[in-house]
């Protein structure tokens, strides 16, 4: 029996990242746009993991099955970790990212300390209300300059550690699996199968 996976997000990147990853469990991925179903959620958690599971909960009264939501953000060590929590709305909600990104490498321009770190939390929420959420980080510095096109948001300006290069140049099947969604999405994966696995045993 495959098990419905609600992803709270409109996002259509996000939702086919979480599709790859899950493609070999017994799972369907479904959006909220697949289920016509668009809800403003208040993001007001102090934590990535609040905010996420703040984001999961508010779905699961609207529909069943397991339902994931997920929060992330960047933090720069030379601006007290901004933007992190806040990195969506920083500087304007509907700012472009070119312009952000911009008026972040303006802030650094005399900073030698770039050091920086992209976090990234996911919350799994199940039909009785329990939940599991897992956080992973991805460290790295902030380039001198707008470096590629590839990726999205604060990726043109973010250089992960043991690398040269930014996310915005660094093939997608490098960062992938490398990037803090990336190493939340396999957790959750780990976690999905593990447990399907014990639900499997339990009903032989």
């Amino acid at each position: 029996m495959r098990q419905k996976l609600i992803v709270a997000t409109n996002n259509g990147h996000k939702a086919q990242e979480i599709k790859e990853m899950l493609k070999e469990l017994a799972v369907d991925v479904v959006t909220m746009a697949d289920l016509n179903t668009d809800i403003e959620v208040e993001e007001n958690g102090s934590t990535y993991a609040e905010n996420a599971l703040i984001k999961a909960m508010a779905l699961r009264d609207l529909t069943d099955g397991w339902i994931i939501a997920d929060d992330s953000g960047l933090e720069i060590d030379a601006l007290d970790r901004a933007p992190g929590i806040y990195s969506a709305r920083y500087l304007g909600e509907d700012t472009p990212y070119e312009i952000k990104n911009s008026m972040i490498l303006d802030k650094l321009e005399d900073v030698e300390d770039r050091s920086a770190r992209f976090v990234c939390s996911i919350a799994l929420v199940f039909e009785d209300g329990s939940y599991w959420i897992t956080v992973n980080k991805c460290e790295g510095s902030i380039s001198h300059s707008i470096q590629g096109t590839r990726g999205f948001g604060y990726d043109p300006i973010f250089i992960p550690q043991g690398y040269a290069d930014t996310f915005g140049v660094l093939p997608a099947e490098i960062k992938n699996t490398i990037s803090h969604r990336a190493k939340a999405l396999e957790a959750l994966r780990q976690y999905c199968r593990i447990i399907m696995e014990e639900a499997y045993d339990k009903s032989i």
